[in-house]
């Protein structure tokens, strides 16, 4: 369902959702009620045009199909005009990346959580967003086109926002507030036009306002993941303690180098094996060759000897 559908509820949802003051989905144009009988303010109309998820009051007074229909209904994508213009290859690179990096991370340490970019996330009352890249621990990968946090049972734990070019105010204002208020624990973003890092907190899980997270030495920590965030070479690198967490492009080409030493050993190996080899039938052709000498000089040792005999008893 896009901005310009209309939402289809059961007439349960929608009383619920009328009792709670909570519109999903307000016409752009001339504020009529849709799908929550909220009548759109004039004052509101450009934050209120988008769908939206119920608040959690009218979210708990749901039946699980009632529950259902609404999250089904749901867009799984938002709108241009919701999204960032798109910044280039920099920006997407730098997200595919740290997605690809996180993912690989979490996989080999059998930790459960879900990554994705880009994706649209509902929490209860607010407007939309879809965060350059998410994770939320403990939660099940399996693929989806929506985080709604009703349904889902929590909200997101880490966010990080990449910004290479353009107006800096979304990435490093608005969310800042904006993703506090929505209480997600960790708050980074990767600015590459500027090759800096920023990070925010909330100092404690009741919070709704950052703490700058400051960094030692370069290096920033991130509690949510457990892994440290640094800038090498112009680009943002994970770190788990020592140990710099590669994407797959890097563990690929790290095999094919580890399995290319492998190679030239085994190569290497054989070339020692085949020399000795040859060391050791060369050994044994002279070995054979001396003992056939010794049979040879025996033989005429025993033939000189019995020549002599003859010839003693010749002169006898």
């Amino acid at each position: 369902m896009g901005m310009d559908q209309k939402a289809s509820y059961g007439g349960g949802v929608r009383e619920r959702v009328e009792n709670s003051g909570v519109g999903l989905l307000v016409d752009e144009g001339g504020g009529e009620p849709q799908a929550g009988g909220m009548t759109l303010r004039r004052g509101s109309q450009e934050e209120d045009r988008y769908p939206r998820a119920p608040s959690q009051e009218a979210w708990e007074a749901m039946s699980p199909e009632e529950r259902e229909r609404v999250v089904a209904s749901l867009p799984g994508e938002v709108t241009d005009a919701e999204m960032s213009p798109p910044e280039g290859d920099r920006h997407f690179q730098a997200k595919v990346r740290a997605l690809d990096t996180l993912r690989g991370y979490f996989a080999r340490e059998r930790r459960r959580a879900y990554l994705a970019a880009e994706l649209p996330v509902y929490y209860p009352g607010a407007r939309r967003f879809a965060p350059d890249l998410l994770v939320v621990l403990d939660a099940e990968a399996h693929e989806r086109n929506k985080w709604m946090v009703s349904a889902e049972g929590k909200g997101l734990d880490f966010v990080l926002e990449v910004h290479v070019g353009g107006d800096r105010r979304k990435d490093a204002r608005k969310n800042v507030v904006r993703y506090a208020r929505l209480g997600i624990p960790e708050y980074f973003i990767y600015d590459g036009a500027r090759q800096q890092v920023l990070g925010y907190r909330l100092p404690r899980a009741s919070a709704r306002a950052y703490v700058p997270v400051k960094p030692r030495a370069g290096v920033y920590l991130s509690k949510q993941l457990g892994l440290e965030l640094r800038l090498e070479d112009g680009r943002l690198r994970f770190y788990d303690g020592l140990e710099l967490l590669l994407d797959s492009e890097e563990m690929r080409a790290e095999l094919e180098q580890m399995v290319d030493g492998l190679h030239h050993r085994v190569e290497e190996d054989a070339r020692l094996l085949r020399r000795e080899q040859r060391r050791v039938a060369e050994a044994q052709r002279r070995a054979a060759e001396a003992e056939r000498r010794a049979d040879r000089e025996a033989r005429r040792a025993a033939e000189l000897e019995a020549e002599l005999e003859r010839l003693k008893r010749g002169r006898s």
